[in-house]
């Protein structure tokens, strides 16, 4: 096996009693980011531009203006309250690993979730990035030092062939990063591993999986400060 780690193996897999809340999207910051920087743009030519059109308006107008701005900046800094409350909560949820069967019945963007909570409690930062249109890339993930990798998760029964690595080494070399994993629940093949040797990827399977996370319900987390 191609395991490129210092995480610890230990034979238990205890029930998930806490599910793990669903975080805010990496498509949805970005929207929320967008709303920001117009809020931005438009405080500057607000202030700093003033243009002659707006010392113009109306009383009445020009007070509601004031009142949609107050109103903007609100919803802005609560959409980001949220984002940091989540993501707060996601670093110090306690953490109850969940054993192979019940990955196989979780929703593939439930699997996703949970591989980036096991990346989280290492002490790395995890951005989700799966869905349509993410180029094999379902988590994007950066250690301390700033180094980055990318993780395909794959909530499969089928053996996994040489194939799925090669796609993920092409999507590795597009990406640019340092280091890529390929999480699955299933079996990985011979072939596959031997595909993999040398390169700078991790192959974890689903007992493999299960080890992981159920040592990881003992250690606290510490940063990352590689890959």
């Amino acid at each position: 096996m191609v395991v490129r780690t210092d995480w610890r193996m230990r034979q238990t897999s205890p029930q998930l009693t806490t599910p793990l809340r669903r975080p805010v999207s990496l498509s949805s910051r970005w929207i929320i980011g967008l709303v920001t920087a117009v809020y931005l743009i438009w405080l500057f030519i607000r202030v700093v531009s003033q243009p002659e059109w707006l010392t113009q308006l109306p009383p009445l107008v020009l007070e509601l203006v004031r009142l949609a701005e107050v109103a903007w900046l609100g919803t802005v800094l609560l959409l980001w309250g949220v984002v940091w409350w989540q993501a707060r909560q996601e670093t110090h949820q306690p953490w109850e690993p969940l054993d192979l069967m019940t990955l196989y019945n979780l929703h593939p963007a439930e699997f996703e979730r949970y591989v980036a909570h096991i990346f989280r409690q290492k002490g790395y930062k995890v951005s989700l990035r799966g869905g349509s249109g993410d180029l094999g890339v379902d988590l994007v993930i950066t250690s301390t030092g700033g180094k980055r990798a990318i993780a395909q998760c794959k909530r499969y029964r089928s053996t996994i062939g040489p194939d799925i690595v090669r796609e993920l080494y092409g999507t590795l070399m597009h990406e640019g990063v340092s280091h890529a994993f390929l999480i699955t629940t299933a079996e990985i093949s011979d072939a596959a591993r031997e595909w993999a040797w040398g390169k700078p990827m991790t192959l974890i399977d689903g007992p493999t999986l299960v080890q992981i996370a159920s040592s990881l319900r003992l250690k606290p987390t510490s940063p990352a400060n590689s890959l």
